[in-house]
Parts: structure tokens; sequence; C-alpha cells
């Protein structure tokens, strides 16, 4: 019963985060720190889910390795873009240059 109850919390946070994610197109900062809560959500629901079978310790540590490293690479583009463009808004971004 409480697993049900933990399962619906962690979709409702998940589906908040979409909704920042979709509200916050204007900085590029402002969609990562809303993919990384999207990320921490799906651990959470993983971890929970997973608990259930007993079998939740290993490849929790695999996830929570790559989102790591996604977060690692969305700040390096943060990093790399603010250096070119001077802003991290997406509308001085074009595809186009090279």
């Amino acid at each position: 019963m409480m697993t049900n109850l933990f399962m619906i919390l962690g979709v409702i946070l998940f589906l908040l985060g979409v909704i920042g994610f979709i509200s916050n197109r204007k900085h590029l900062l402002s969609m990562l720190l809303s993919l990384e809560y999207m990320v921490l959500n799906l651990f959470f629901l993983l971890f929970v889910y997973l608990s259930m079978f007993d079998y939740g310790g290993y490849f929790s540590m695999i996830f929570l390795t790559f989102s790591v490293c996604e977060g690692a690479l969305g700040l390096s583009i943060l990093v790399s873009m603010i250096r070119t463009h001077g802003n991290d808004y997406f509308q001085s971004f074009s595809v186009l240059q090279c």
C-alpha cells in the first residue's frame, strides 16, 4: 500500500518536472535544472519499484552514475555556450553558426 503511494507521488513529481521543463524555455540553465529534477524523480521511481523486488541497490548506482555524467555534459555545454555567446539565452543561439 505504501509503495503505491510512493509511486503516485513520484509520477506527480515527474509530471511537475515536465511542466517546469516546458515552461522554462528561455534559459539553458533553468532547463538543465528541470532535467536534473526529472532524473532525480526517475531515480526515486526506479528505486521504489525495484525495492519491491529486493533488487534496488546495484541498478540504482548505475543509474546515478549515468545521471551524473548527463549533468556534467549539460554543464559543459552551458559553459561553452556562455563562452561563445556571452549568455545562456536560446534566442541568441543559432544552429547555423560554426
